[in-house]
């Protein structure tokens, strides 16, 4: 392959043109169809993926959409994306430098691992497990942590025959993915029973920011009127009753009550 000059960018270095990358601390660079850059770069797609759920709730937030039981998501899901970085650099160090790792720094822990193992008991202690097979797209939050899970689940299959090949410096990177991944499942779930926030508005902005958005016609103001008002205390009902987990139809004891304004 002919060689490229140089371009003046901060970003390209045209070294990667012939199809090879560099690896942490550098050393011989690998192909980059190489397992360890698979691996790696499946990484690089979970944090991207979570990233998408964390931009959903900021956006949540912006337009006081976001429920009080998400509050702390966000931070959440910020840290796992920063400890991803560290599994990365693990699985981008050659072997002959494998002796610069530092725990936590730059390959996984002990303590990183008993870290999510700590978060997976209180995030279960907040949910109800599902009885059946979940299927995901109850919200776009929970879809976003739905897809990086399965990106994670991918990363720790490549991270295991990585490891059969002696290719993984620590015994904690495999049992950290696996953890992570179930952890993230139950965000999920989380996110799901936590978006139970019912927005009334004008704004069809608003619609998939809120867990139950019902957009009304017009502007807020004219639909302040008697007849109206019943119609959107009926919606609210409705919706309310929805988001309890009860059957509209069947209230089981659950009062409407209306009352024009």
């Amino acid at each position: 392959m002919t060689a490229r000059s140089p371009i003046a960018s901060a970003v390209a270095t045209t070294k990667g043109d012939d199809g090879t990358t560099g690896l942490l601390y550098g050393g011989a660079r690998i192909a980059k169809d190489d397992p360890r850059t698979e691996a790696y770069g499946t990484i690089d797609e979970a944090v991207a993926a979570l990233g998408l759920a964390r931009a959903n709730l900021a956006a949540k937030r912006r337009v006081g959409t976001l429920s009080p039981a998400l509050g702390g998501l966000g931070t959440l899901i910020l840290r796992i994306q920063r400890e991803l970085f560290v599994v990365g650099a693990e699985l981008a160090t050659n072997p002959d430098a494998w002796d610069r790792l530092e725990d936590g720094r730059t390959r996984v822990s002990a303590a990183m691992v008993a870290s999510i193992d700590a978060l997976l008991l209180d995030a279960e202690a907040t949910i109800s497990l599902p009885t059946e097979f979940v299927v995901p797209g109850e919200t776009v939050t929970s879809a976003a942590l739905e897809l990086a899970r399965t990106i994670l689940r991918r990363a720790e299959r490549r991270a295991v025959g990585l490891q059969h090949a002696g290719l993984v410096p620590g015994e904690h990177l495999v049992p950290y993915l696996n953890r992570l991944a179930d952890l993230v499942w139950v965000l999920a779930r989380a996110a799901e029973m936590g978006a139970r926030l019912l927005t009334i508005s004008d704004d069809r902005a608003l619609t998939g920011l809120a867990g139950s958005h019902i957009t009304i016609p017009g502007s807020l103001d004219e639909w302040l009127t008697p007849v109206p008002a019943i119609v959107a205390a009926q919606l609210f009902a409705y919706h309310l009753t929805l988001a309890k987990g009860l059957d509209p139809e069947q209230p089981r004891g659950l009062k409407k009550v209306t009352r024009t304004i």
